[in-house]
């Protein structure tokens, strides 16, 4: 293949990987109409394109050129490092709490350090919050059943980097534009992160590392309504009703 050819293979390769349309894609990359021309070789691939995808999805230059086999640069580099942090009065961190109504605009305001003033935050005297950075987000929806009902709080602990997290844990992943609790699952010899949700009505999807903005690992949780039916209780429950049943078939 020629270097030109290599280079449009790849660029149509990156949107259809990313899953834009020609339209879709030139409105991303600031061209006018349609990426269809430089696809086919009539546009030339300008800087300002090149520039763009470099910015927002990490495509490395010289791999696009065919000049070199890493494909994203910075991947293994990724910071998913708090944006802010807030401390109170005596620069102790304190810990933010974003609720279900924030968590819509936290994507976009995640480096807006006046953002955060509107948020409600405290201080935990508890040792286990000591030594590192808390926030406080508030669970929607029911996909991470059992374990986290809509509405519970999940105050997590910040990660600094992809490569700490673990597949037993459950993690606050803010992406580029939503905000969502789940299991992380990273295969061998990929570059992607699969989203696990606890509850299996709900498949697991892949992301890029670059998708993510921040990472915060749940280290515990704030749950209401609690009543006082047990696990064994529901389960023994469950139990005479399958035995109910198996009879009601035997006959």
């Amino acid at each position: 293949m020629m270097e030109n050819e290599i280079t449009l293979k790849r660029f149509t390769d990156i949107r259809r990987e990313l899953g834009y349309t020609q339209t879709d894609f030139a409105n991303l990359l600031g061209v006018k109409n349609t990426t269809a021309d430089i696809e086919r070789g009539r546009t030339k691939l300008s800087g300002k394109v090149v520039a763009e995808l470099l910015k927002q999805f990490k495509i490395n230059p010289l791999w696009l050129f065919g000049e070199s086999d890493q494909k994203h640069l910075d991947t293994s580099k990724t910071s998913v490092i708090p944006k802010v942090v807030t401390v109170d009065n005596s620069e102790n961190d304190n810990m933010v709490m974003v609720n279900a109504k924030a968590a819509a605009g936290y994507p976009q305001n995640i480096s807006d350090t006046s953002w955060y003033r509107q948020l409600p935050a405290f201080d935990m005297p508890i040792p286990e919050f000591r030594n590192a950075t808390y926030r406080g987000f508030q669970v929607e929806g029911d996909s991470m059943l059992p374990n986290l009902r809509p509405n519970d709080w999940v105050l997590a602990r910040a990660i600094e980097h992809i490569d700490h997290v673990s597949s037993n844990k459950m993690y606050v992943v803010v992406l580029q534009d939503s905000v969502m609790v789940k299991k992380i699952e990273r295969k061998p010899n990929s570059n992607n992160i699969t989203l696990v949700s606890l509850n299996e009505t709900y498949p697991p999807y892949e992301i890029k590392p670059y998708q993510i903005q921040e990472i915060w690992e749940v280290s515990s949780k704030l749950t209401f309504n609690v009543d006082a039916t047990t696990e064994t209780g529901l389960l023994k429950q469950l139990q005479q009703s399958m035995e109910e049943l198996k009879k009601q078939i035997a006959k």
